[in-house]
């Protein structure tokens, strides 16, 4: 194999095709498949444009035709692989061309767009995570060009998403279970990929081509529901753009908060009023989203700080996972809290005067001091809420909670000590040790 490898490409190439074949056992096709991604990786420069332009077709024949349900997975897999092989290695010069075909061959059937939806995962997270042996400069230019291929991509996977979402209700009413799971096999591997683009596609972007929406109505399915939350972490997690998106930006994080806040309220009033009737999956769901919520109240909650109504609810719902008897809940709004009360420590200022005359203790106050205090007070108001939950976490006495306890102590820096010193805090060790 090794002689083939580094003999002539187009001997290479040939003899890969030949073995691929199904008439070959799935070993041999697994290496096969693999010496064609050597090929791209490698050896692709030594290959003429209609050479080029000839592997991608067939390589995208390839996809269609180990898209059965009787193939096996790792060489659906490995064909899937191929093909983004070759995305990442040519570049955008041949990308419009691949993904007419692509497009083409996930309209044929559940397997098909699975494969194809495998692909368009792989993409960007060939080019994001999986990049050792790609130059600066290359790099830069394949998510440039994936950059300016979202307009195509995004509403395929919405498409798909959509489409197969439908068929899969559907074809479970009619009992038609197994090309039900196939197409929500479709749907998974559609959310997935969806991942590989929530942690760096613009955020109004997602929001305008419906996956927001849409993540938000699969909450509801229990099947789906873990994977769209998923999404909806790695949304919540995104920083605020300073360009001109912003506002569009924190309309879109604003809706996630109160699409969040809601599900959220239902699943602690399930919690709260009947436990029995909630499984582990629940839990994990829960778990999410509460990971989702923390992350977008720590990350941007500049974003609904003007809404009054949608604040307190939410922190109300972060109170509420704060109190769960579920220790990962409680862990994960309590670094929610740490990080909250952070935040709002005041920060020592240098007091500065324009005319350096100092204060102008008798003069008039302008519009901008005026709304200074009052987002002050805003802030004072939260520092109270979350001191009430401190406290209430401290007069807690549930030995389950004091490693946590112990952890928000030691890790609220210079503040502790204004709170509670050592001796405080060797004393309400000794306290809890009687619960």
């Amino acid at each position: 194999m090794s002689c083939i490898k580094s003999g002539d490409v187009r001997v290479l190439a040939n003899t890969s095709f030949h073995f691929v074949k199904n008439e070959w056992s799935p070993e041999i096709r697994l290496h096969a498949f693999k010496m064609l991604q050597h090929l791209v990786r490698l050896r692709w420069d030594e290959l003429s444009p209609p050479e080029c332009r000839d592997l991608v077709n067939v390589s995208v024949e390839l996809m269609s035709e180990v898209a059965n349900a009787c193939e096996n997975w790792p060489l659906k897999s490995q064909s899937a692989a191929l093909v983004a092989e070759i995305v990442r290695r040519q570049g955008p010069d041949l990308w419009q061309e691949i993904f007419t075909l692509l497009t083409s061959l996930s309209a044929q059937g559940p397997v098909q767009a699975e494969l194809v939806l495998m692909t368009l995962r792989w993409l960007p997270e060939d080019i994001t995570i999986h990049n050792d042996d790609l130059e600066g400069d290359r790099r830069r230019l394949l998510l440039r060009g994936l950059a300016q291929s979202l307009p195509e991509i995004l509403p395929l996977l919405y498409n798909l998403l959509e489409r197969h979402f439908g068929a899969a209700i559907s074809e479970a009413g009619r009992q038609h279970v197994d090309l039900a799971k196939q197409h929500a096999n479709v749907v998974i591997a559609c959310l997935n990929a969806i991942v590989a683009y929530a942690d760096w596609a613009p955020v109004p972007d997602l929001a305008k081509y419906g996956f927001l929406s849409g993540c938000s109505f699969l909450l509801s399915s229990p099947d789906f529901r873990l994977h769209a939350c998923e999404i909806f972490k790695l949304v919540c997690s995104r920083k605020r753009p300073s360009d001109a998106s912003t506002a569009e930006f924190d309309s879109a994080i604003s809706n996630l908060f109160q699409i969040l806040t809601n599900v959220s309220r239902e699943f602690l009033f399930r919690s709260s009023s009947s436990s029995s009737d909630l499984d582990e999956n629940d839990y994990d769901f829960a778990k999410c989203m509460c990971e989702s919520m923390a992350s977008s109240g720590s990350t941007n909650l500049q974003c609904i700080s003007s809404d009054g109504g949608v604040m307190a609810l939410y922190l109300q719902q972060m109170l509420g996972f704060f109190q769960h008897f579920k220790l990962g809940l409680h862990f994960e709004a309590l670094l929610f809290w740490l990080s909250l009360m952070r935040d709002l420590l005041p920060k020592p200022k240098a007091a500065t005067y324009p005319t350096g005359e100092g204060s102008s203790t008798g003069g008039v106050v302008s519009s901008s001091q005026v709304d200074s205090e009052k987002k002050k007070d805003f802030l004072v108001l939260l520092m109270m809420i979350s001191l009430a939950v401190y406290w209430m976490y401290l007069s807690s006495g549930c030995p389950r909670k004091k490693m946590f306890l112990l952890v928000l102590l030691f890790r609220l820096g210079p503040w502790n000590s204004g709170v509670m010193n050592l001796k405080g805090r060797e004393d309400l060790a000794r306290t809890d040790q009687s619960c």
